[in-house]
């Protein structure tokens, strides 16, 4: 994604606010373009979630891309970057700090059941209308039980220190469809293919290989959301068979690439 033509945003003025009457201030809100809200952290913690659209998160050296069906949780204080690659409606949950108890205390992606998708809706109908042992209350603390189940998922993408690591990475980051193999890449960097297995296994807990499919999923969501046919993502991505492709994004995110397109255009 060319950085030029985003939209600059600015950062939610709600994450600043500590008001512990509040322990939940649900809000709701739609980007027209493709944007970024540059790093910044407040006080609140935040879960956002898209209804509609992708987000890019940027948090503690790691990225996640985030579809309709996950949401990111970010801590009280973390500092965060979050891309919008085109048109989304957002929900947000802004925690106030005497809330977060029993929530991650590091950035992470969590899914969103269909039942807490329905919690955040009514959430953000009540806003900020609700008192304490109101019914709005209670609701709220409802949210925050179910926040606390929510289960993580794996999809978030841990960049390297090392010069020679960053380097592949930023150029796959750059290119995700490049299927040059270590010792290839190891040309480029000037370390051998088995030193740059050892750096991202040390660096980031996965092997190149794990890595990369990861980097791939990333970059199939955001496309696939924008309508983007399911054939041109897998081969643009490097891969040689379609079938391969569907098996492995149905393995790694559960469900089937076609499900995670917009509404106007084939599955294939």
């Amino acid at each position: 994604m060319n950085a030029e033509k985003l939209t600059k945003l600015d950062p939610i003025t709600t994450g600043y606010r500590l008001e512990s009457n509040l322990p939940v201030i649900p809000l709701a809100m739609e980007v027209e373009h493709a944007g970024c809200a540059s790093v910044h952290a407040h006080p609140r913690g935040q879960f956002i979630s898209a209804s509609s659209g992708t987000m890019r998160v940027i948090c503690s050296r790691e990225v996640w891309v985030v579809p309709p069906n996950q949401a990111v949780w970010l801590p009280s204080m973390q500092e965060h970057e979050v891309t919008f690659p085109g048109k989304v409606l957002l929900r947000n949950l802004f925690i106030d700090p005497s809330a977060t108890l029993g929530l991650p205390e590091r950035c992470t992606v969590l899914k969103v059941t269909p039942f807490l998708r329905e919690l955040i809706g009514r959430a953000v109908e009540i806003g900020e209308q609700y008192q304490p042992d109101s019914p709005g209350w209670r609701l709220m603390q409802v949210v925050l039980d179910e926040l606390r189940q929510a289960e993580e998922t794996p999809l978030h993408l841990p960049m390297g220190r090392d010069p020679r690591l960053v380097r592949v990475m930023e150029a796959l980051l750059h290119l995700p469809g490049d299927t040059r193999d270590l010792e290839q890449w190891g040309q480029l960097t000037g370390a051998s293919g088995r030193t740059l297995a050892r750096l991202f296994l040390a660096e980031t807990g996965l092997t190149f290989r794990g890595w990369r499919t990861r980097l791939i999923l990333q970059e199939a969501i955001t496309r696939l959301s924008q309508g983007e046919p399911v054939t041109n993502v897998a081969f643009d991505l490097g891969y040689k068979s379609l079938s391969a492709f569907i098996e492995m994004f149905r393995r790694e995110v559960g469900c089937s690439p076609g499900s995670l397109r917009m509404k106007n255009g084939d599955d294939h």
